[in-house]
């Protein structure tokens, strides 16, 4: 999801649990690569790999390379009960390492109420971009546009919603969904920005002294603002940087918010990776400590700028509130393992010991 970032902000470092027999060491001229089995890979047996498999057929056509290529063809045509043996007999998992601990954080689209007119409860504006802010960079400060200095009146209002916490951390996030009055919803995606730089609020209500760096949380800065309009306003206002959206009409607002594939993302089956290391669109096999620990097979079809490593992942939980407070208590450490075809695995173990 593309503008997303605010699991950057809260994380915080853990240490990973390196499983039985790999390196501990990681030399300074790249990753360590270890090809494991399927019996290493812990609660494999008891996942729901049909599940997986219908994520995976989700983006598997959208890759390009002849080996994926193949078995996307092969899992097509495969029912989804023999779902296991197709991930058993095609692939083979491989751990990659860099030294660096493993951390899972989570992830889910914002869902704001709204209307598609302004009201006395819905006047906070969700904007197109306009076409100079594509020109000019940087164009206006987030105060510059909240007052409606070249903006307000010329129709860019997409809708309205009732709380500025809530959209600026929509626009954090990147896309999102509003719950109109008569509940049906609208999706919108990250179009653009104004070129300002964002600085975080959180970490301005601690340089201020307004809280300690632990209690900060956007439940925390939203009620603070709330109980203080005046000071809150000003306070969102240090953040200079305005995320501008566009409305999706090609995917329904029941089905998932697009990632980095052009594809609705899964709840849960979906995660963000970091392409360097992981094919987007490959299966990814999670060991998760912590909060609702994991065991579960998903697949890589989004990024984002804090995903950076062999070894960091960032878990869709879903969209709207209920998700968003689960994907908060996502910081943990655990195990990442990419499947890649047999033959493309093997050929990077080569390559590594060369």
């Amino acid at each position: 999801m593309a503008g997303r970032g605010i699991a950057a902000y809260l994380t915080l470092a853990l240490l990973s649990l390196a499983p039985p027999g790999t390196a501990q060491e990681i030399p300074a001229e790249g990753p360590v690569i270890s090809v494991l089995d399927f019996d290493d890979l812990n609660g494999w047996a008891a996942d729901d790999h049909a599940a997986a498999l219908a994520t995976f057929r989700n983006t598997c056509g959208d890759m390009r390379d002849p080996d994926w290529r193949a078995i996307c063809a092969l899992a097509k045509a495969q029912p989804l009960e023999n779902a296991r043996t197709f991930f058993e007999l095609f692939f083979t998992p491989v751990l990659i390492q860099d030294g660096t601990p493993t951390l899972f954080t989570g992830y889910y689209e914002p869902e704001l109420k709204g209307s598609l007119t302004r009201t006395e409860t819905y006047r906070y504006p969700v904007y197109r971009m306009p076409k100079e802010a594509e020109v000019n960079r940087p164009w206006l400060t987030r105060a510059q546009i909240e007052q409606g200095t070249g903006i307000a009146g010329r129709g860019l209002e997409i809708a309205w919603v009732d709380d500025p916490v809530a959209l600026m951390f929509l626009q954090i996030q990147g896309s999102g969904r509003i719950l109109l009055p008569d509940g049906s919803h609208i999706r919108i995606g990250y179009r653009g920005d104004n070129g300002h730089e964002y600085r975080s609020i959180g970490q301005e209500m601690v340089r201020r002294g307004i809280y300690k760096a632990h209690q900060v949380s956007a439940k925390v800065i939203s009620n603070w603002v709330r109980r203080n309009p005046v000071e809150g306003a000003a306070l969102l206002r240090h953040n200079p940087s305005y995320v501008f959206f566009r409305e999706l009409r090609d995917v329904s607002p029941e089905a998932g918010p697009k990632g980095a594939m052009n594809r609705s993302l899964t709840p849960t089956r979906s995660v963000a990776i970091d392409p360097a290391y992981v094919p987007l669109g490959a299966p990814v096999w999670i060991e998760k400590t912590g909060f609702r620990g994991m065991r579960r097979l998903m697949v890589g079809q989004d990024t984002g700028s804090a995903i950076k490593g062999p070894q960091r992942a960032d878990v869709f939980m879903g969209s709207g509130p209920g998700a968003g407070k689960e994907a908060a208590k996502i910081k943990d450490g655990g195990r990442l393992v990419v499947l890649l075809p047999i033959q493309r695995a093997y050929a990077m173990l080569i390559e590594d010991d060369t």
